[in-house]
């Protein structure tokens, strides 16, 4: 029995490991349906309900981000689902937008004016590589300014960005960075920030939760995991003004209790990640712990979730998933 086991979890594990690397160098399956279109070009992102006309019943937004594996419609189809599951799908807007790559456009035969990044550039904020330049940040922003709308939006109350895996990486990396949104402000519109189970975080100090020999991982306070060397989007900002900006805002923290694997093969092992834990699960307890050392006062919240380790969909449908996208 045990020899059959083994067999099985190895076989999960080879397939695993595969998907990874298959989405990796191939480029996705799956591209998402509708186009929003930007300055730099137009991106490709995942709708739950027609945003080209006025939604006057839409009272929330979810932008619900994906991971590494690009798979935008996965994320949508959580977030609908969980929408469904706290009551709240009818009133709910969820989009999910697609950061694609090089290998995406071509394996999709996708047209010029499809935004396109290098690699997995889209999950530190830097720019697109076609057909023109925009900082995903830049992207979100986008998004979040035709929300404001109240022409397209009478009743919006709330925008929530929520991110799993390497989309948890975008959004808190968005949420250090991000712009202010004076039309929000002014609407009487609120922004909350869902990071769940990111393999790093952006550290405001040199301080790492782990000792480790700085002469031998000389990147480590590098962006996106310190404050050195900030990306464009970040406009010359101090790392004090980001750190200040940054705790200020309405952050939940959702980790896995299960998700715990030093060696997930979607896990970033580089030197600067290590320093801040074996794995996810520790890396979000270190980080949430060196935020409190820092601000005793600090109003983020770090919740989680029993029985799911590292699962997006398990993540967000979760009775806390679900508490922390529609509370």
């Amino acid at each position: 029995m045990n020899k059959r086991l083994g067999l099985l979890l190895g076989m999960l594990m080879t397939c695993s490991t595969t998907t990874w690397a298959a989405e990796k160098e191939h480029g996705v399956k799956v591209v998402s349906p509708d186009r929003f279109h930007l300055e730099a070009g137009d991106l490709s992102l995942g709708l739950s309900q027609d945003w080209g006309k006025p939604l006057p019943q839409v009272t929330r937004a979810l932008i619900i981000l994906h991971g590494r594996l690009r798979n935008a419609q996965t994320y949508l189809q959580s977030g609908e689902d969980a929408a469904e599951h706290a009551g709240q799908g009818a009133n709910t807007l969820v989009i999910a937008p697609q950061f694609l790559n090089e290998s995406d456009a071509k394996r999709n035969h996708l047209d010029n004016q499809v935004l396109r990044w290098k690699g997995n550039d889209w999950m530190a904020g830097e720019p697109s590589v076609g057909p023109g330049q925009v900082s995903s940040f830049g992207a979100l922003d986008q998004i979040i300014k035709h929300l404001g709308d109240r022409k397209r939006f009478p009743a919006l109350k709330e925008i929530v960005v929520a991110g799993h895996s390497g989309g948890g990486q975008v959004v808190q990396r968005f949420a250090l960075t991000g712009h202010d949104h004076p039309t929000l402000q002014a609407e009487g519109i609120s922004l909350r920030y869902v990071v769940a189970n990111p393999s790093s975080y952006a550290y405001f100090s040199p301080q790492r939760p782990v000792k480790f020999d700085a002469a031998s991982c000389p990147g480590f306070n590098d962006w996106k995991y310190g404050m050195q060397n900030l990306p464009a989007y970040a406009k010359g900002q101090s790392a004090q003004q980001l750190e200040q900006a940054y705790v200020s805002r309405d952050i939940t923290y959702l980790l896995g209790q299960q998700d715990t694997d030093p060696n997930h093969p979607a896990l970033d092992k580089s030197c600067a990640a290590e320093t801040q834990g074996a794995y996810r699960l520790i890396r979000g307890h270190n980080y949430f712990y060196y935020l409190k050392l820092r601000h005793p006062q600090l109003n983020h919240m770090l919740v989680e979730v029993p029985g799911v380790g590292h699962d997006g969909d398990g993540i967000f449908t979760s009775p806390q998933g679900q508490k922390a996208l529609f509370k």
